[in-house]
């Protein structure tokens, strides 16, 4: 018998490999893409500019990556102390007004340097629901806990988000995979959380038959709603999906997404990480100076990764057993 509508995948006809660059933006599922593929030693950049939802805010920060100006001073607001900018996530924030510019000016050079450099762009969009400044009708990426007099909530139509996803596909040279994060933005309503992501399904359809063979889409969202469908796959706030959802979607995305070296070779990766991570009982034995040897001998064999941090720990713990 059968107790689950598993997604059928496509291999992709030019996988990824470990010489790939990926920079993952969007929203926090991002986030969780990103340090799962790190994890598994991918050469990954995670949301330079920080967390970002709505697609009109993406668009805008890789605008200003691509850029790479100073932000005024003038478009900081003061909070609670802080200094903060609307175009960007609290993280960039500074004691200080000139505090919170370099930090946001490092995080543009840095987005800009991983935008130049990505062979593929992983876009994560999470809602198409946007707040708009009253004075200026700008779209701010934060309200930053202002008041909610300072905004006005605005759902942005099927035809603008194809318009700042367009912004977005040209932004970049390599190959663009975007997702609809599977987290619930319960905060908006139920039924406006359902509205918001029909609309961005749509409107990221529209754009990868716009740009076939450059422009893909990765079912992260239907994994969850459609194939997972539990609340055991969804953390403790009933929203955010459980690290083994996580985990689930991020490893149908390397069967179909990497090659069949690139996954053996991953494979070897995770025994390494597995194997640093382990806690011996006697660190001074003459077996686990063995089992130190055989994973530094591993690693010289993998040099096409970078694991010079499982390296430093391995022969440190050999200093230790001598």
């Amino acid at each position: 018998m059968k107790f689950r509508t598993e997604i059928e995948l496509k291999a992709w006809s030019t996988p990824l490999e470990y010489s790939h660059k990926i920079l993952c933006l969007g929203s926090c599922f991002a986030t969780n893409i990103a340090e799962e593929l790190s994890r598994r030693k991918f050469r990954v950049t995670s949301s330079p500019t920080g967390i970002l939802f709505n697609p009109a805010s993406i668009a805008l920060a890789m605008q200003l990556m691509s850029e790479g100006d100073v932000p005024d001073v003038k478009d900081l607001i003061e909070v609670d102390g802080r200094y903060l900018h609307y175009s960007y996530h609290s993280s960039l924030g500074g004691d200080t007004p000139q505090g919170a510019v370099c930090r946001i000016y490092e995080a543009l050079q840095s987005g800009r340097r991983a935008l130049r450099e990505a062979d593929i762009t992983i876009v994560t969009l999470g809602t198409a629901w946007v707040y708009r400044l009253c004075d200026s009708g700008a779209i701010v990426a934060n309200c930053h806990k202002q008041p909610q007099r300072n905004f006005r909530r605005e759902l942005l139509t099927v035809e603008e988000c194809v318009e700042y996803l367009e912004r977005i596909v040209a932004l970049t040279s390599g190959r663009v995979l975007f997702t609809v994060s599977p987290v619930r933005h319960v905060g908006e309503g139920l039924e406006d959380n359902s509205l918001s992501k029909a609309i961005l399904r749509v409107a990221v359809d529209i754009v990868c038959r716009n740009h076939a063979g450059r422009v893909s889409y990765f079912p992260s969202y239907e994994m969850l709603m459609d194939d997972l469908r539990d609340y055991r796959f969804y953390g403790e706030d009933l929203v955010h999906p459980s690290r083994q959802a996580v985990e689930y979607i991020v490893e149908k995305f390397c069967s179909v997404a990497l090659s069949a070296r690139c996954r053996n070779l991953m494979s070897k990766v995770e025994d390494i990480v597995r194997a640093v991570n382990h806690r011996p009982n006697n660190p001074h034995s003459e077996a686990y100076r063995r089992f130190c040897e055989a994973q530094l001998k591993a690693i010289a064999e993998l040099d096409e990764v970078d694991l010079s941090k499982e390296r430093e720990a391995m022969e440190y713990m050999l200093q230790i057993n001598l």
